[in-house]
């Protein structure tokens, strides 16, 4: 079980890094984020069952924190500017 969290949790990580580096589109952003948040809970339950390895796991426990930030940012809710007013300055158009 150690070695499917740990395994997981690099692997997922990568592939989330890969997803973010190739900037596809916000939505795709987001998603990779939710991957990051999944490999930073495996990390964390590693880091935390395995011997030795708590530092590992206190960082996936702050990464988690920015990970979960970076969903909110991504896929949470959008503002949208009201209608008959300039986006920018707030001004009725």
């Amino acid at each position: 079980m150690l070695d499917i969290l740990e395994w997981y949790g690099a692997i997922a990580a990568v592939i989330a890094a890969l997803i973010v580096a190739s900037n596809v589109s916000k939505r795709v952003t987001g998603w990779a984020f939710v991957l990051f948040v999944s490999s930073s809970l495996a990390l964390t339950a590693w880091g935390f069952l395995s011997e030795d390895a708590q530092g590992i796991g206190w960082q996936n426990i702050a990464l988690l924190l920015i990970n979960l930030w970076g969903v909110y940012r991504y896929l949470g809710p959008r503002k949208h500017p009201r209608r008959g007013t300039d986006a920018k300055s707030g001004d009725v158009a």
